[in-house]
């Protein structure tokens, strides 16, 4: 079973783990409680694990929404504060580290402090809890041949994981993982994979290049994708043409029919305040659009012109670059999931050396990064520059080959940029196949703590072990600290095979691999079986390393493509250890950390970008922009962050007197003229970073005064 519940050892109530997603958390009751099993389909919506204790109250330490509906499953309300007659109730408390339910025959009464969420019954009785893990995985893996026109019929199919398609398909939940993708000499579908007749068809030429970037769509519409000559949306009576600017068009179709289904779900069984729906120009009758099939709706979605729409679009989240060849195929169903925005650039700009661009991927300073002071040092074997003090490396070890193989992709408009294919792309995550069916793998867990290994191997870098102080601030999430110095290769073997969540790994690395007390540890060149789950590897030029660290078992990682010196480093290693404290995934992190130093742009992400270690306290991961107007006023927004367990289009909303909608992520919340104090207030209930004047504090460091 994925999920354990089990009594609390020191308070009355039951601690829930999830070991698929490594989340752990309490529901508190009145009494102390002993759990008993009970059937699944006691609850409206599906559930993985259920049991029935007899309390006067179910209690979480977070500020949520409940929703409460009838026992046949008809909405009732949905708020923070309300009381409700004696009747049979199915209740969802949201968010929570797992999808959260109740299902009982009571009055009851809802509360909120500003910590906490409570059920308050009249009087003791059976109340059923039911959790589902968020975790999804694919229903099977489709085998095809590989060529083009083949590829479309197992494409056509990834819109087989739709739980409807309706609007509420824009929830996360309601979407699941596309059905896998793998070579094969024939079609061939297992039983499970089952299309969705939605009455749409993409048409692209039997290209690469042009069926790739339509994944996203097959995937979201059910979409058939059939081979012709002229790009186009075919539904019901209506066409949508593709072209010109084919990569671009499709992206707008996405975003444009994605946002208005978030507007339009409203009408069904989450009628919520939406700020969009709310702050829309444009006069459509949602009502209707809700209740018409896909296939209309889409048409009529489409007869909007985008330049209409696009003034109201939050900035898309993920842009994937998917090089138009045969062995990336296996990755589609991954992309499609993610929703991304798809291209499949034919041709690619080579990075090559003595560019002096001030990306930072060569060796030394670069025009646009700030120089080494005279008592800096950088954390790999360049010689040449600044002096190097631990790594005792030669002039020709530590530097990027001259001709290795770095691409400069194309920029994006997202908040984050993915490749898949060949070459190191520079300011972008690196995407690897192995990495992503590492989302899937769904083996339990001796243990439901979440673990961090800080390994600190030169003394010349124990300031930055310090971060170990960064993790583990929430009690929310049980961490288990570790921070080791000078480790040796048999111990570095070690530590690198051990069931470790996040290693922070400082230290020096060169073309001999990780520095160790007694000599150096190439991981590419080792026979390791690797158990760490996700890492950030903050020494000079560690792509190889970390690489080798994803293809023998990590999820993702961290790196840097150059030298990096000392000081900027030690800031970023302590950026993103708190971003990931707060559940920020690798991809996130490092946008973030981007934001406050240019040296970030010297670091990539590698393997999945989707990684966390946690879930923040209130489940999204939120980037807040605070200045200050007068002594009494400040201006605020909030940046939504989709992660692992709140993807985009769930719904977010801030604590605010001032914030009576809700938004779907990955929208941004302002408003101004906001009380000092009550700003206070919001930041006071979770550990946030907090841009103040264009410069990164966290808010428990804001000074309001």
């Amino acid at each position: 079973m994925s999920i354990d519940i089990d009594p609390l050892s020191d308070a009355a109530g039951l601690t829930v783990t999830d070991h698929i997603e490594n989340t752990q958390f309490e529901v508190y009751t009145d009494r102390p409680v002993e759990p008993t099993a009970s059937p699944e389909d006691a609850h409206y919506f599906p559930v993985d694990a259920s049991v029935t204790v007899e309390t006067g109250s179910v209690e979480i330490p977070r500020v949520a929404v409940v929703e409460t509906r009838s026992g046949d499953g008809t909405l009732l309300t949905r708020g923070d504060s309300y009381a409700m007659p004696a009747g049979t109730y199915h209740v969802g408390i949201d968010p929570a580290p797992t999808k959260l339910y109740l299902a009982f025959a009571s009055p009851f009464s809802v509360s909120t402090t500003e910590r906490t969420t409570r059920i308050d019954l009249d009087a003791p009785a059976e109340v059923t809890l039911g959790f589902r893990s968020l975790h999804q995985v694919p229903a099977g893996t489709i085998e095809t041949p590989t060529d083009p026109e083949s590829l479309m019929d197992a494409v056509s199919l990834l819109g087989s994981a739709l739980q409807t398609t309706s609007p509420e398909r824009s929830f996360p939940t309601l979407r699941g993982h596309p059905p896998l993708i793998e070579p094969g000499e024939e079609l061939r579908v297992p039983d499970r994979v089952e299309p969705l007749d939605s009455g749409i068809r993409i048409v692209v030429p039997p290209e690469y290049r042009y069926l790739y970037p339509v994944v996203s769509l097959a995937y979201y519409f059910a979409a058939d994708v059939v081979p012709g000559d002229a790009p186009r949306i075919e539904g019901d009576g209506w066409t949508h043409p593709l072209e010109p600017e084919f990569e671009r068009r499709t992206a707008e179709v996405l975003r444009q029919a994605f946002h208005f289904d978030c507007l339009a779900r409203t009408e069904g069984f989450y009628p919520v305040d939406l700020h969009e729906r709310e702050a829309t120009d444009l006069d459509l009758d949602w009502g209707r659009l809700y209740g018409l099939p896909l296939t209309e709706r889409l048409g009529e979605y489409l007869a909007v012109a985008f330049e209409r729409v696009e003034p109201e679009l939050p900035q898309w989240t993920l842009t994937t670059d998917v090089r138009p060849d045969p062995e990336n195929v296996e990755m589609l169903p991954f992309v499609a999931g993610e929703l991304s925005i798809v291209r499949s650039p034919e041709t690619v700009t080579p990075a090559t050396a003595g560019e002096g661009d001030g990306v930072g991927f060569f060796r030394g300073p670069q025009a646009n990064e700030a120089p080494l002071g005279p008592d800096e040092f950088v954390r790999g074997g360049a010689a040449g520059t600044e002096p190097t003090r631990g790594a005792d490396a030669s002039a020709e070890r530590g530097a990027v080959p001259t001709d290795a193989d770095f691409v400069r992709p194309e920029p994006v408009d997202t908040v984050e940029h993915a490749w898949v294919g060949a070459g190191v792309p520079l300011d972008a995550n690196k995407a690897t196949l192995d990495a992503y069916h590492r989302r899937l793998e769904a083996g339990a867990v001796e243990q439901s703590r979440i673990s961090v290994l800080v390994v600190c191997n030169d003394e010349q870098m124990r300031e930055e072990g310090e971060v170990a102080d960064l993790y583990g601030l929430r009690d929310m999430v049980q961490f288990d600290i570790e921070v080791r110095h000078d480790l040796t290769r048999e111990e570095m073997r070690e530590a690198l095979r051990s069931d470790v969540d996040f290693l922070h790994y400082i230290g020096h690395v060169d073309d001999r691999g990780m520095q160790c007390d007694d000599s150096y540890l190439d991981l590419t060149t080792e026979d390791l079986d690797v158990g760490v789950s996700a890492f950030l590897l903050n020494a000079c030029q560690s792509y190889q390393q970390g690489e080798a660290l994803v293809h023998r078992g990590s999820r993702g990682g961290i790196v840097t493509l150059s030298d990096v010196a000392n000081s900027p480093a030690t800031q970023l290693g302590r950026i993103v250890a708190r971003l990931m404290n707060s559940g920020f995934n690798l991809r996130t992190a490092l946008h973030v950390a981007k934001r406050e130093l240019i040296t970030g742009h010297q670091y990539i992400v590698v393997g999945d970008g989707g990684t966390t270690i946690c879930q923040s306290r209130s489940g999204i991961a939120v980037v807040c922009n605070a200045s200050k107007k007068d002594n009494s006023k400040w201006d605020l927004s909030a940046q939504f962050f989709p992660n692992r367990n709140h993807g985009v289009g769930s719904l977010a909303w801030l604590n605010l007197d001032v914030a009576n909608s809700n938004y779907y992520v990955p929208e941004k919340f302002e408003h101004k003229d906001v009380h000092k104090g009550e700003l206070s207030d919001l930041l006071d209930l979770e550990l946030v970073p907090v841009f103040y004047n264009d410069e990164l504090v966290w808010s428990e460091n804001l000074k309001f005064d």
